[in-house]
């Protein structure tokens, strides 16, 4: 294998899929546009569902991206070999182009040819499902592959789990394995075929007597994986052929590198070290000291940046409570290693510098991340403060602390249980018998509660069709469009949320809307809703879309084609005029219900957030 950085990995797989017919299209945020149901964009395909479901994408219908995804389910797993919070997903797609053969092919020709990554074919194996009840076994993809590593003289034998990799070069899988669900309850789905590679590390038996890719224990390493969508799964449980068969070919980033380095880690890459490196410089001490905490430190101020520059400020509830919470653990761990505080703020100049070549919105966003990293840095100084000054009094009315009292001082104050657990003991406290279980439920409590509100499915946000979802993406052109002629042209969107029942849009404005203002607002809407203009869209080049004062989204990077939607009276006058994905209403009219704000509300420095709903007329 061919050692390559993080930057020539991007470089090559987007010059490989274009060579062949591919649009490179530009990352979409992690902050989800129009979506309800998930805090951020956890995987490569998320923003292209509509896409899925047949909607015309403006780039075509063969597309390859490096996509910004975060995800928080594991957030305490990080500082180990391989979890993330924020990582690159490399993505390629075929959206009712090509399928399941030519995908393949691609595959192993990324993999293995010059112009790809240089893996030697022998060390490649690989899934595919095995079939049940609702899916025939995937005989194509067995048949193609098997076809592939015969070509380059390996041997391609089908293995048996049960009997461990030397069994075989492919293996078969059932659904845990080897299919991809709908992201929700219902939507597009299919087997999909994974690509190990074989590190020859020694097999743990830990993970069971045999060792097969599979297993979990290490030696067998997950490269990429090509999803088949082909399937829909219906509200009933059943599956029907898909109308538009795709491909969704996925590779982490992180990990590829790791691998192509033959890393011990995703932090011995260039997409850690110079930050790594940093982290060393201010504090004085070495990697290798306490590898956990360096990690964790540079994890999370890498994803806090990341969210930071999408927009997002620390807070209380949902995205600005996962920031919060990255940059506290960030200072905590930073704080153990010996950095001399405050150092948020710098760190992120060199997430910037790392990282804004790929994602030109980190250098854009600059002064917004480091200014909240340095705030959030700081209001963190005084609650460690209130939090030592609250466990002084509770030592100082008893000796013996709980598990639970740990958990409020973590919980209400963010103050470390380790530092707890040190200054009990340093003040000659002690410990409830208990302390450890009891601070463990506590916190798997607030664990389950985290994962409740990151999951979710994509009913009600980009994969929504229904009628209500529909007309909600519309109003929230013509609700921009209103704020912009009541409070002036400062305003631009900063997020929004549709559901089937009502919709939210944040917006930039420095001060609370006066009910006259919010008054002038429903009534350019409903004005429009009742005039039942045409919602017209079009393909164009990015430049000519802004050229024709159509409106971006915050934080989002657009490919060279772009759609724009242009809602306009007989006459020709523009009420609304932005560039979006959809979907939309083909006119007005066709939006049932009053327009009406019930709530209006600060979500952080200078951004408003009105809920509004479409009240029966």
């Amino acid at each position: 294998m061919e050692p390559l950085d993080v930057s020539e990995i991007r470089a090559r797989f987007l010059r490989f899929f274009e060579a062949r017919g591919h649009a490179v299209i530009a990352s979409a945020p992690v902050v989800p546009v129009n979506d309800p149901t998930t805090l951020f964009t956890s995987a490569g395909m998320q923003p292209l569902v509509p896409y899925f479901l047949g909607q015309p994408h403006p780039s075509g219908r063969r597309l390859v991206d490096v996509q910004k995804c975060v995800r928080t389910d594991d957030i305490d797993e990080v500082g180990d070999a391989t979890h993330l919070t924020f990582l690159e997903m490399l993505g390629r797609w075929s959206l009712g182009d090509y399928f399941k053969e030519r995908a393949i092919e691609l595959s192993f020709e990324l993999l293995t040819s010059d112009e790809g990554f240089r893996i030697q074919p022998g060390r490649l194996y690989v899934t595919f499902f095995a079939g049940d009840g609702d899916a025939p076994r995937d005989e194509a993809a067995r048949a193609r592959w098997q076809q592939l590593f015969r070509g380059a003289g390996v041997d391609a034998a089908e293995g048996d789990p049960r009997e461990g990799w030397q069994s075989g070069r492919l293996f078969a899988y059932g659904k845990r394995e080897n299919w991809w669900g709908p992201v929700g309850e219902t939507g597009p789905c299919g087997p999909d075929a994974e690509m190990f590679i074989d590190t020859g590390r020694e097999h743990d038996d830990r993970f069971g007597p045999v060792c097969h890719p599979a297993c979990g224990c290490g030696r067998f390493v997950e490269i990429g994986n090509d999803v088949f969508l082909q399937f829909d799964r219906r509200a009933d449980g059943t599956f029907a052929p898909l109308a538009q068969r795709n491909v969704d070919t996925g590779m982490g980033l992180e990990r590829l590198a790791q691998v192509l380095l033959g890393a011990d880690s995703v932090y011995e890459t260039e997409a850690f070290r110079p930050l790594i490196a940093w982290l060393e410089r201010a504090s004085g001490r070495p990697y290798q000291s306490d590898r956990r905490s360096f990690r964790i430190v540079a994890d999370h101020l890498r994803a806090a940046t990341v969210i930071a520059a999408d927009g997002v400020s620390a807070g209380n509830v949902h995205r600005g409570y996962v920031l919060r919470r990255l940059i506290r653990r960030a200072v905590r761990y930073g704080r153990s290693i010996g950095l001399p505080g405050p150092f948020c703020a710098e760190a992120a100049e060199q997430v910037v510098e790392l990282c804004g070549d790929a994602y030109p919105e980190l250098r854009e966003q600059r002064q917004h991340v480091t200014s909240q990293l340095a705030l959030e840095e700081e209001r963190f100084g005084v609650t460690l403060d209130r939090g030592l000054r609250k466990l002084t009094r509770l030592l100082a009315s008893r000796r013996e602390l709980s598990g639970a009292d740990a958990f409020s001082l973590y919980d209400t104050h963010g103050f470390p249980v380790e530092l707890t657990v040190d200054l009990v003991r340093q003040g000659g406290g002690t410990l409830s018998p208990a302390f450890t279980e009891e601070f463990g439920a506590r916190m798997e409590e607030q664990k389950q509660r985290s994962r409740t509100a990151a999951a979710g499915t994509f009913k009600g946000g980009l994969g929504d069709r229904s009628p209500e979802a529909v007309w909600f993406h519309t109003v929230t052109h013509l609700t921009q469009a209103a704020l912009r002629r009541v409070l002036g042209e400062h305003v631009h969107q900063r997020g929004s949320n549709i559901t089937a029942e009502r919709m939210r849009f944040d917006f930039s404005h420095p001060a609370k809307l006066t009910d006259d203002e919010k008054q002038r607002v429903e009534e350019l809407v409903n004005d429009a809703l009742g005039r039942d203009l045409e919602v017209r869209s079009e393909q164009l080049p990015l430049r000519a879309a802004l050229e024709t004062g159509a409106l971006a989204e915050f934080g989002h990077r657009y490919g060279d084609v772009v759609t724009v939607y242009t809602i306009a009276d007989p006459g020709g006058r523009v009420v609304s005029r932005e560039i979006c994905g959809g979907p939309h209403v083909r006119r007005t009219g066709e939006i049932r219900g009053e327009f009406k704000i019930v709530k209006e509300a600060s979500v952080g420095a200078g951004v408003r957030r009105v809920t509004a709903v479409l009240k029966p007329r």
